[in-house]
């Protein structure tokens, strides 16, 4: 069968030893549809960002760019606006039929804490060739504040595939008929379209731009941190803002989101065609998320925003992006939101888990 491998497989997988690790598993590692990936005791900070290339591997070029080394044991900071390779403490020996793709997760992502997956000849980030044996690595690069991690911490998952299943537009159609994938009407053109909510019901709070001078955030500290201290809120009560460029905002979608259980979904990262700026780093939707076989009645899409070369104006109800929907080869014997930690099932508008006193 083709499509997305659930959690069972990527267990199995784990057993016979097609993904190593260094260190054993830990609970809530496996997800519906992927695995997350723990940072290793060492950061090599490096003068740019590098993908290794057809012939080389990401250890020849560290000895090209490494500036020095960091140990992670006790704890310690990533700079904002350095550039960091970490070894990961999972390796992979995919059969040839199997591939794979990367994504910051959902509370990385919202820090916009860029991290990408690189291999040993990896020509692109994120994607791991079918077959391919060897490391991984997770290169960070915190852009809005300042990080504190420590080994063992999950900042990039993994999800793995057997071939191509992804959803043609007639496919969509059909399924939104038989479970909708959105409340309201579902825009379908090369995947489902998503637009940014800038009209809420009952407020003017419409998203968050990161400040420019934040403190160091602890990955580890859940719920503790002052919003006020790192977010400016965005309040507008004509559905429009202006992103300024090189801010970065949580923005909220119009559409509540659905994903049956069957099927996997991914967030293109950008859509050129809507504007200069990118949207969502963390682009992986699970299972299950927003449905309500798992304790969900729609979940909004949580978007990340960097503006890029000019100030843009956006308004409220534009077309933002577009989820790309995938088979799974079965239904997952987990699923989002219904026995594990789920941190964003049902969710509005909202941070990361980091901070505290949040409303959807």
């Amino acid at each position: 069968m083709t499509g997305v491998l659930p959690s069972q497989t990527i267990k199995k997988m784990l057993e016979s030893s097609l993904i190593s690790t260094s260190h054993r598993a830990v609970d809530g590692q496996v997800q519906p549809a992927s695995l997350d990936l723990r940072l290793s005791e060492v950061a090599y900070r490096v003068r740019a960002s590098f993908l290794p290339g057809n012939n080389l591997t990401v250890a020849d070029r560290l000895a090209e760019f490494e500036m020095h080394q960091i140990d992670l044991s006790g704890g310690a900071v990533l700079e904002k606006g350095c550039v960091y390779v970490v070894p990961l403490m999972e390796s992979l020996n995919l059969p040839s039929d199997v591939q794979a793709v990367a994504n910051a997760k959902s509370s990385t992502g919202r820090l916009d804490l860029l991290t990408r997956t690189i291999t040993d000849h990896g020509t692109e980030f994120d994607r791991i060739v079918s077959g391919y044996s060897g490391p991984l690595y997770a290169e960070i690069c915190p852009r809005s504040f300042s990080v504190l991690v420590r080994p063992g911490m999950r900042l990039n998952q993994i999800r793995f595939r057997a071939g191509q299943s992804i959803l043609s537009d007639s496919d969509l159609n059909m399924l939104h008929e038989l479970s909708p994938l959105v409340d309201g009407n579902a825009i379908i053109d090369d995947g489902l379209g998503f637009s940014v909510d800038l009209r809420p019901t009952g407020t003017t709070l419409v998203g968050y731009r990161a400040k420019p001078h934040a403190g160091v955030i602890d990955l580890d500290v859940i719920g503790q941190y002052n919003p006020e201290e790192y977010w400016e809120e965005l309040h507008t009560s004509n559905g429009q803002i202006i992103l300024d460029p090189g801010a970065f905002y949580i923005l909220v979608s119009r559409e509540s989101v659905q994903i049956p259980p069957a099927y996997a979904a991914e967030m293109a990262p950008f859509l050129a065609m809507v504007g200069e700026f990118r949207v969502h780093y963390a682009g992986f939707f699970d299972p299950g998320f927003g449905h309500s076989v798992s304790g969900g009645k729609g979940s909004r899409g949580v978007l990340e925003v960097r503006c890029h070369e000019a100030p843009f104006v956006l308004e409220h109800g534009q077309v933002v992006g577009r989820l790309v929907y995938e088979r799974m080869t079965e239904i997952p014997n987990q699923l989002y939101g219904t026995e594990i930690a789920s941190n964003y099932q049902g969710q509005g508008l909202k941070l990361s888990k980091h901070f505290k006193n949040q409303k959807n």
